[in-house]
């Protein structure tokens, strides 16, 4: 792979990256003295995974404490990191939360080796995304995908029939139509379906299940049908507008967790804060489910197929900045973090670890609160993962090109046609000549 910084990035920032990534002290090494490492996470209050992981991990190596230090959700969260690293403030372990910025922090000389903490990882999908010239430089520890959440209560209020895993997105908009009309004479103001401001819960359909779609191409054509969906839905008031859902600064947790929406496409990290804001409060008590994400045709429908999702692995480097003291402990934890026992650890609190099993898909099933119907435990454990950004010096350039086209389309400040061709012209000229 050659190594270039993508056009997203200063050539300023990129410089300090790069020299930045030189460091590590030379301090003697007692494998029972008291060590803390620090990790990044993001809003540490809803997202239980990270104290879980430290907590697991203090319980086998009782003379380590891992920090967690926490970051901005979101996009924010990169943008945060990055600056950090070329600061030299980064935690010894940070979270890659997509595959995204992966090039980004790898070319940059931000990631150390950690090919012997992968020995036991044997040659997965996921782990692959991060090996660049027969090296690792980062683990997956979480490998979600994109489900449908669905609230049982309002499709009864409304009068709808559940989803039963053969929907294509035809039949999603049918259903979201339908809910909007039954709810509201139901006296409701629960909305049929709910799709956040990411871009993902547009592209990221559209590339993993588009025949032939390819982000790389800077042919988006593949994007049209999607987003005439989208605006299809908006314009018939069956989701929230794109506009509505920034000015008013909707969260898609209070959205669903709140019963403001009767659907929501989401990943499966989801359930852990579904479950978590059902305790705290934040979250009502209704029936809900899990069903396979619509699909782009009949051929992946029906509990005898294989739908088509898609997901990046979640993944843990290390800061090559961490004294060497510490870097062991570190690695140590990175083969914690993506073995088995983690992965128990995760399923118990509702996160899909990047070794699913069936005793992992077992252990999230017998969680109180989460649903035992067929259908939900199918739309978990069986799908065709596709990755919503395949690792490429222009993946960052194009996703933040094409993020601003989502924003674009969906504010109707274009028309789906003029908006995409000029994103194509765009990549063309601005990314993929780089």
């Amino acid at each position: 792979m050659k190594r270039a910084i993508p056009a997203v990035i200063s050539a300023a920032t990129a410089l300090t990256l790069v020299l930045g990534g030189c460091g590590g002290g030379d301090e003697p090494v007692d494998p029972n003295a008291p060590v803390t490492i620090t990790l990044a996470g993001w809003s540490l209050a809803s997202t239980p995974e990270f104290k879980t992981l430290a907590d697991g991990f203090k319980a086998t190596h009782p003379n380590v404490t891992v920090e967690l230090k926490e970051y901005a959700p979101g996009n924010d969260y990169d943008t945060q990191m990055i600056t950090d690293l070329a600061a030299g403030t980064a935690p010894d372990v940070y979270v890659m939360k997509n595959l995204k910025n992966f090039y980004t922090y790898q070319s940059g000389g931000q990631l150390l080796d950690v090919s012997d903490a992968t020995t036991d990882l044997g040659s997965s999908p996921a782990l692959a995304s991060y090996q660049v010239d027969g090296k690792a430089y980062a683990v997956p520890y979480r490998q979600d995908s994109w489900v449908l959440y669905y609230n049982k209560d309002l499709f009864a209020k409304a009068k709808v029939p559940l989803p039963d895993g053969s929907w294509t997105w035809d039949d999603y908009t049918d259903a979201a139509k339908r809910l909007h009309t039954g709810l509201k004479g139901a006296g409701s103001n629960a909305t049929g379906a709910y799709q956040h401001t990411f871009q993902s819960t547009v592209q990221g359909f559209a590339l993993a299940q588009t025949p032939n779609a390819d982000l790389l191409s800077g042919d988006f054509g593949f994007l049209k049908p999607y987003y005439e969906r989208s605006l299809d839905l908006q314009a018939s008031g069956a989701q929230p507008t794109f506009g509505t859902a920034k000015t008013n600064k909707l969260t898609y947790q209070a959205q669903f967790g709140k019963q403001q929406s009767a659907m929501l496409l989401m990943g499966t990290w989801y359930v852990a804060t579904l479950l978590n804001q059902r305790k705290s409060g934040d979250a009502d008590k209704f029936q809900w489910g899990m069903a396979p994400a619509p699909q782009f045709d009949k051929s992946t429908t029906g509990t005898s197929a294989t739908p088509v999702t898609f997901g990046d692995p979640t993944g843990l480097g290390i800061n090559p900045k961490i004294s060497k003291s510490k870097a062991a402990v570190a690695k140590d934890f990175l083969k914690y973090a993506a073995g088995p026992e983690a992965g128990k650890a995760l399923a118990g609190i509702g996160i899909t670890p990047a070794q699913a099993t069936d005793a992992v898909t077992a252990s999230l099933f017998g969680l109180d609160g989460v649903p035992q119907d067929e259908l939900s435990k199918f739309a978990y454990a069986k799908h065709t993962i596709k990755p919503e950004n395949p690792v490429s010096k222009h993946t960052a350039g194009l996703q933040n090109l094409l993020n601003e086209t989502h924003s674009t389309i969906l504010s109707d400040s274009k028309g789906v046609d003029a908006a995409l061709s000029e994103a194509q012209t765009r990549a063309k000229n601005e990314v993929l000549n780089q």
